[in-house]
Order: structure tokens, then C-alpha cells, then sequence
């Protein structure tokens, strides 16, 4: 199999509280909006032992997969062997962790049960996804800080690159109990209850199967700041941040500007090479505070804008806080958009 040449968005997955499509996650859910039910979705064989976070990441794949036009059974997945999964989530199964520590401390090993040690591995989300869906290529989970969401859409794009795969399945989750937030210090502090999955694959594959690409993926930069990423990113690409329509970040000040608020931060203003002159879009402000999975979200936030809007390419930052200490960025554009 030949390297790809570009690597493409064919399938969004989201199990979001009151979101039904990518374009829904630009603007605030409605009040009433309830938690997502995993076994309401994909109903609750196989889910009884697994944490939220894994269960969440396997409403997300599922749709992934679907809309990809890719099987979602795994006695029809015959080609699972070269699909690859990537999961990001740095506190998705905190609370099986946290709990099964407790219990055998004060239990002993005995009294716990086998089926809950092996939901307390931190690449659990991973595994089940691959698992699930009997996809058996690369399966790799990162726990990587505030750039951890980029960062494993960079790991899903490099296996394609590297002809590890045909596809792979990158999957965000992050979920908000007591535990998470006893971890973070704040009980008041929201948090994002959730999971965002995307298929991956060169777009010449894609439509070779019949399956339609929805976003093209962009260069892609982990550096120490906001000013050497878009340097870099700039240096690759004919796009400068500048002349792009929209603009993803992280928190900033270690709080969101708000859907459709602001023109920018004011720390990133000459730093961020003009990109602060563009619509600047926090997506913590409405869905809450998500760590691992805020670069996958972003890009299911930008593949949902990218219809109703003409203003080329999305600029995507993790990291960008005052709290991090790697900024993570990347751009994605409409497919038969400037590469």
C-alpha cells in the first residue's frame, strides 16, 4: 500500500449531551440537555463491565464507523485487521482506577473481582474500541496534558503515513464525576461528559470504496508556544493562520471566551502571527472543560462549520493556556479547499 497522500475525515462519531451533529457543537446545547446513555445507544451487551469513558468511546466509534460506510459488527468487519485505533483521554477511567485501589486496600486482592482489574489500565478506552469493533491494527492510547487531543490526531495521520493501517479511528473522551473533580481541585469547575471519534483515511481510498471525505487534515506542530506552532505551520503551508475563517482554541487565562466571542486572546495577540484577528472559539465554554479530547473535538466542530461557511481553513490549538507547557496545533480544511 502506498503512503497517503492526503489524509481526509470520511466519519464523525459524538456522544456529546444535546448534540446530534457536528454543526450542533459550535453553539450552546439546550438546558435540558441530558447525559448521554451508552446503553441507549448501542444497546447493553458488552457494556456491563466497562467504565463511562469506554463505553462513551464506543457510541462515538460506532457512528464513526457508520457514517465511514465501514461495518460496525464485528463478525462483518473482514478488513479490521488494518484499521487502527488511537484513543486520547487523560482522566477517562480515573474513577475505576481510584475505586479498585480503595477497595483493595481495604479488601485485599482476594475480594476483588477479575472482571474489574482490567478496566482499571489506563489504555482500557483503546482496547475496547479495537475490541468491540474487532479492529486489529495499531492500538494506541495517550494521556498526554492539554495537547493530548491534537497530538492523536497527529498518531492517527502518522500510522497512515506509515503504512501501519488502511484507517484509523481517533477517539477523544473525557468524563465528569467526583473523583475527576476532587483530582482538579474545584468542584464548580464544568466539565466536558463526552466522546468525539473520526475515521481517518487517504482520500483516494476513501472514494475508491465509495465513501465521501468531509474534511481534509493540514500540517500539524507540537512547540513550546503559540508563536513557534503557527511559524512552523506557516513555513508548511500556503495558508497563513490569518487568511483562515476560524480559529479553535484551549482555554484562555484557564477560562473559554464563549462560543462566537472575542477576536482573540490578548497574550497571543502578535505572538499567534495574526491569527488572533480571527473569530476565536473556545468549545469548553458550552461543553465544558476537555482536556484529551479537545483536539478531536475541534476537529468535528470544524468539519460541522466548514458547509455553511466559505472562509477557508480552521486553525486548531491545544495548550494555549496559561497553564500547559506545549502548545499543539494543526489546520484541516474543506475537502477542495487550498492544501
Amino acid at each position: 500500500m502506498p503512503p497517503p497522500g492526503n489524509i481526509a475525515v470520511t466519519g464523525v462519531g459524538l456522544a456529546v449531551p444535546g448534540v446530534t451533529a457536528p454543526a450542533d457543537l459550535m453553539r450552546p446545547p439546550a438546558p435540558s440537555a441530558g447525559p448521554v446513555d451508552p446503553a441507549e445507544r448501542i444497546g447493553r451487551r458488552g457494556l456491563r463491565y466497562l467504565d463511562r469513558a469506554s463505553q462513551l468511546a464506543l457510541c462515538a466509534a460506532h457512528d464513526a464507523l457508520r457514517e465511514a460506510a465501514l461495518p460496525t459488527a464485528a463478525s462483518e468487519n473482514e478488513g479490521g485487521a488494518s484499521v487502527a485505533v488511537v484513543a486520547s483521554s487523560n482522566l477517562g477511567n480515573l474513577d475505576t482506577v481510584c475505586t479498585v485501589t480503595a477497595d483493595i486496600a481495604e479488601e485485599g486482592t482476594d475480594r476483588i473481582s477479575p472482571m474489574r482489574l482490567p478496566v482499571a489500565s489506563s489504555n482500557v478506552v483503546a482496547s475496547a474500541v479495537a475490541t468491540r469493533f474487532s479492529l486489529r491494527g495499531p492500538s494506541l492510547m495517550l494521556c498526554n496534558g492539554p495537547t493530548s487531543g491534537l497530538d492523536a490526531v497527529h498518531w492517527g495521520m502518522s500510522l497512515l503515513s506509515a503504512n501501519r493501517g488502511s484507517q484509523s479511528l481517533v477517539v477523544g473522551v473525557e468524563t465528569s464525576n467526583t473523583v475527576v473533580e476532587r483530582l482538579l481541585g474545584s468542584s464548580g469547575r464544568r466539565l466536558f461528559d463526552g466522546a468525539v471519534a473520526l475515521l481517518l483515511e487517504d482520500e483516494e481510498t476513501a472514494r475508491a470504496r465509495g465513501a465521501e471525505p468531509v474534511a481534509r487534515l493540514g500540517p500539524y506542530r507540537r512547540e513550546g508556544s503559540l508563536a513557534a506552532c503557527v511559524h512552523h505551520l506557516t513555513g508548511q503551508d500556503r495558508e497563513a493562520p490569518g487568511a483562515a475563517g476560524l480559529w479553535l482554541s484551549g482555554p484562555a487565562h484557564g477560562t473559554g471566551t464563549g462560543t462566537g466571542t472575542g477576536t482573540g486572546a490578548d497574550d497571543g495577540a502578535d505572538a499567534a502571527g495574526g491569527a488572533p484577528a480571527l473569530p476565536r472559539y473556545d468549545l469548553s465554554a458550552d461543553h465544558g472543560e476537555a482536556s484529551g479530547a479537545l483536539g478531536v473535538l475541534q476537529c468535528a466542530a470544524a468539519v460541522g462549520w466548514f458547509p455553511s461557511h466559505d472562509a477557508g481553513s480552521a486553525l486548531l490549538t491545544n495548550g494555549d493556556g496559561d497553564d500547559a507547557d506545549a502548545v499543539a496545533a494543526m489546520l484541516i480544511s474543506p475537502v477542495g479547499g487550498d492544501r
